[in-house]
């Protein structure tokens, strides 16, 4: 195992003490990472209707603006959570976050409001790089994805509110205050999150998972090095299941964000009842399928050091059926009966995909790898397909531009089962050198 990992935590008492407890603020955050990131979807027929006149492109770059400037900011601070303080720099991001999103509401034209989104990305990319790293040394592995299955938990519900806050808030009080709304709360946290304790990094690790040893000896850099990254790429199990989440990303993130406005415009469904309706679909599923997939992710770790992958790929794979029939039909009772399959089956993915993310190397470079993730899977995720989908629905129709949300399903799927092949062949080869 590594050297850091051989002597135990001297804190490791006070650690099981205050790691629920910090597990529950970080994923207060994420809550509120994910309701400020969505509340624009619940937003965009008001924003198309109000007197800025934007349409589909415009709408959707205002998700693309925000993830751009978020995936550029996330390797910087990438190294700066593998180098020094953790808990300072997400607080100091999450009240910067918190700031622009209240920004947002007093917008009065179009690059105003894509400035103030664009903004919110330099605060979440301190929070989404180094949270993930700090959780990994309040738990040990083998109840690592129950924990990471709680933190991400806040992502499908947090999105969820961020619909029906966004929707409520929008039929009493215009757009303008459900931006207010969502970046208060975000303020106060951070002040909280200065407070939480930072352990010594890889205390939590044992040798009960040792996924990343042979990583660990290939990416032997200086913590916080411009150098892990490309080191980083070069780690075919790591570089395939970030590619994974990459198509996941593009699917979940484009899905989300036009969902509303499709179930509205396709299929007929009014404003307020689209929002909250799939606002309480995202709550229900994403809170028993990322709970569920935590939990059966542990179990299957008993079983073999790759279980977060093969349980990711074939989740994923089983829910491309149910999208395809989600978006393709017109009955309501199918269409919704199948968007609660797709979107319970893709949510179990959450906790350990991420959880993999950060076994598959050292402890000390778990910021940066987390970095590295957000960078690939914006950048060919969520941060295109927004835009895509808007430009294609705005020569065709809105109907035929989802279509393309269950082929990059698929995609992930597969390449997250040939990365599970490809670290238990790395695994295999270690071992018999040794």
């Amino acid at each position: 195992m590594r050297a850091e990992t051989d002597a135990p935590c001297e804190a490791s008492r006070t650690l099981r003490r205050t790691s629920v407890l910090s597990l529950g603020v970080l994923t207060g955050v994420n809550l509120l990472n994910y309701l400020d990131r969505y509340v624009v979807s619940a937003l965009l027929p008001a924003l198309k209707r109000a007197p800025m006149r934007l349409d589909d492109l415009q709408l959707g770059t205002l998700m693309s603006g925000f993830l751009i400037v978020y995936l550029l900011a996330a390797p910087i601070f990438g190294r700066l959570g593998d180098r020094g303080s953790r808990t300072r720099p997400i607080a100091i991001g999450v009240f910067l976050w918190s700031l622009a999103t209240g920004l947002s509401g007093l917008a009065r034209n179009y690059l105003q409001l894509l400035g103030a989104r664009a903004a919110v990305g330099i605060g979440e990319a301190a929070y989404g790089t180094i949270a993930p790293a700090l959780l990994a040394d309040y738990f040990a592995p083998r109840t690592r994805g129950r924990a990471f299955a709680v933190f991400n938990m806040a992502i499908p519900v947090g999105a969820a509110l961020g619909y029906i806050v966004g929707g409520i808030v929008l039929a009493h009080y215009g757009w303008r205050a459900a931006f207010y709304v969502a970046g208060i709360p975000g303020a106060l946290l951070a002040v909280w999150i200065w407070r939480l304790p930072d352990p010594p990094r890889g205390c939590a690790d044992t040798d009960e998972v040792s996924v990343a040893a042979g990583a660990g000896a290939a990416l032997a850099v200086k913590p916080g090095s411009w150098t892990v990254y490309p080191r980083l790429l070069r780690q075919r199990p790591y570089l395939l299941t970030v590619l994974g989440y990459a198509a996941y990303t593009f699917a979940l993130g484009g899905l989300a964000f036009w969902m509303p406005t499709f179930l509205e415009q396709v299929r007929g469904v009014p404003t307020v009842q689209a929002t909250a309706g799939f606002g309480a679909i995202i709550i229900v599923t994403g809170f028993v399928g990322t709970f569920a997939g935590g939990w059966l992710g542990d179990w299957w770790l008993k079983l073999s050091p790759q279980a977060y992958l093969w349980m990711s790929g074939w989740a994923t794979l089983l829910a491309v059926p149910a999208a395809y029939l989600a978006l393709a039909s017109g009955r309501p009772e199918v269409f919704y009966t199948a968007l609660v399959v797709a979107e319970l089956l893709l949510f179990m993915s959450t906790g350990p995909i991420n959880t993999a993310i950060v076994n598959l190397v050292t402890p000390a470079q778990r910021a940066c790898a987390v970095a590295l993730s957000i960078f690939v899977i914006h950048a060919l995720g969520d941060v295109i397909s927004p835009s895509i989908i808007g430009g294609v629905s705005d020569v065709t129709s809105l109907g035929a531009a989802v279509m393309v949300v269950p082929f990059a399903v698929a995609v992930g799927g597969m390449l997250w089962l040939l990365a599970a092949r490809a670290d238990a062949k790395a695994l295999a080869g270690r071992g018999a050198a040794a």
